[in-house]
């Protein structure tokens, strides 16, 4: 099962987009690849973007995660490695009018024990010159959980998702923005695979293993504020920071730097740095003292919800050409961004060797994430 927000961050691109103006007539041809943890992702995309009459734009995504999993939680389940294959279509629709820019979309995905979908509607309006752009947004998605060798379990969760955000180009250079989202969600929240552990009451030296209980609702709100300084060379320096918290006692916060710089010949530069850090959540533990004496006695081991951080470095090169004949194709170009991302626990650990239980070491790894695009505009 793979959770994505995909469809969040095509409405977050669809939200971003400045206002008053359509997106350009586009088609993306991406390759992605994460490998990181005993877990490979990879696969396709394409996007293609129209325009009519100069008001409305159209366009169309497809999207495909081929799914290799050995990691610490398959492996510490005593499953074996498996393969599976999610696939994502998108359509979305921009229609201009005046200093307006309406938006609606919707979003399915499907893999063989996730069903989801998501619909959309945006709204983006210039004020006082077009110096102020504000942007709302409202989603609802609907997902079916599934288990693979049981039947019987087919769960479903709602979510709502409402955004604000706000820019300000404060000087010929700088640009400011802010964006504040909330999410609700409700329904079975936890994933069927998942176990945590708890000490044997019957030997203090052993553990058990028994399936996850989580709370079935979840409010999450996230605030960020974040700039652009454009250098007198055509460079761009950013900086972003984001603070989340949810009911679930996870607080989190995110710092973001960028620069970007241009070269002769068409070709540009792109160096990030981000810095993640997250507390846990209020019922999560890497080893409970006991099993859970009911529905409402939440438990969990789930890494994603224990205390970590993350350092990304990225690095991107893009190279703008045209292709063929001038009067089909405006521009193209071809993209490739890599990035190196470093997890480090807290409060999980690596079960896997012969250590006493609870002294087990903290877990940490690696991974490489590559994004490799083709873009023309026509």
């Amino acid at each position: 099962m793979i959770k994505q927000l995909s469809c969040l961050s095509l409405l977050t691109l669809s939200l971003n987009l400045s206002a008053a103006v359509l997106p350009e007539d586009r088609a993306d041809v991406m390759y992605h690849s994460y490998d990181g943890g005993g877990v490979t992702i990879d696969g396709p995309s394409l996007l293609v973007r129209k325009d009519f009459a100069s008001t409305v734009s159209v366009s169309g995504n497809y999207y495909v995660d081929n799914v290799s999993s050995a990691s610490i939680d398959v492996e510490t389940s005593g499953a074996s490695k498996y393969t599976e294959e999610r696939t994502e279509y998108s359509v979305t629709a921009d229609y201009l009018y005046d200093k307006a820019i309406l938006s609606a979309g919707y979003t399915s995905s499907d893999e063989n024990d996730y069903e989801a979908e998501t619909v959309y509607f945006g709204i983006s309006q210039d004020f006082f010159g077009d110096l102020t752009t504000v942007t709302l947004g409202y989603a609802v998605g609907d997902d079916t959980v599934m288990q693979n060798g049981n039947d019987n379990l087919q769960e479903d969760v709602d979510r709502q998702n409402y955004r604000f955000g706000i820019s300000q180009i404060a000087t010929p250079n700088l640009m400011l923005n802010f964006n504040y989202e909330a999410i609700t969600e409700e329904g079975y929240l936890n994933n069927p695979y998942r176990s945590y552990r708890y000490i044997d009451p019957s030997n203090s030296a052993n553990y058990l293993s028994a399936t996850e209980v989580y709370p079935d609702t979840r409010t999450t709100d996230a605030a960020a504020f974040g700039g652009k300084y454009f250098l007198p060379y055509r460079a761009v320096v950013s900086a972003n920071y984001r603070y989340f918290t949810d009911d679930w006692d996870i607080d989190a916060h995110t710092l973001t730097l960028g620069y970007t710089h241009p070269l002769k010949g068409g070709w540009i530069l792109d160096f990030t740095y981000r810095y993640y850090q997250q507390e846990s959540a209020y019922f999560y533990s890497d080893l409970h003292e006991f099993a859970a004496v009911d529905e409402k006695d939440f438990r969990a081991r789930d890494k994603e919800l224990s205390e970590f951080t993350t350092q990304t470095l990225g690095f991107g090169v893009s190279y703008e050409f045209q292709l063929g004949n001038s009067d089909t194709f405006d521009k193209s170009s071809i993209n490739l961004q890599y990035d190196f991302i470093q997890f480090d626990y807290d409060n999980f650990r690596d079960i896997r060797g012969d250590e006493a239980i609870g002294e087990e070491p903290l877990y940490d790894f690696d991974a490489d994430v590559i994004r490799l695009f083709f873009s023309v505009w026509y």
